[in-house]
Order: C-alpha cells, then sequence, then structure tokens
C-alpha cells in the first residue's frame, strides 16, 4: 500500500480507482501527510422496519427525570 499525494491523485484518479475496485486501499496525502483513504464503496442494505422489536426493552427508568448533577452535564453545565 504506497501512500499517494494530492497532486498525484488528481492527475491519476482513473487508475486509482481500478485498483480501489481491484480491493487496494489507497491513503491520499498532503505535504507527506496522509490526510484521507481512498476505498470501495459499499452501499448500506435497506432498513428493515422493526428489525429490533423483541430485541430491546426500554423501562420505566427511561421516563424518570434525570438527577440533578447529570441533567447540568446535558445542559453543558
Amino acid at each position: 500500500m504506497s501512500i499517494v499525494n494530492v497532486s498525484q491523485a488528481k492527475t491519476q484518479l482513473s487508475r486509482l480507482l481500478a485498483r480501489v475496485e481491484a480491493g487496494e486501499e489507497i491513503p491520499i496525502a498532503r505535504r507527506g501527510a496522509p490526510v484521507a483513504r481512498l476505498v470501495v464503496y459499499k452501499p448500506k442494505g435497506r432498513r428493515q422496519p422493526d428489525a429490533l422489536k423483541g430485541k430491546i426493552k426500554i423501562t420505566d427508568a427511561f421516563f424518570e427525570p434525570l438527577p440533578e448533577d447529570e441533567l447540568k452535564l446535558w445542559e453543558g453545565g
């Protein structure tokens, strides 16, 4: 896995994409320091309604007021 600088990435994008499609990950650097990684795009599957039904239980404690010290943390205090 070789690091590619930004100017190389701009001029060789098609070749880099072909390498990525073949399974390679390509780090892209600015002034020698990696700032991004070119990887293959994997689309997410469709969301399924009720996928977590029966796996999560919300108890009555969820609806109780927060303790004063924790409430202050949520409010930025």
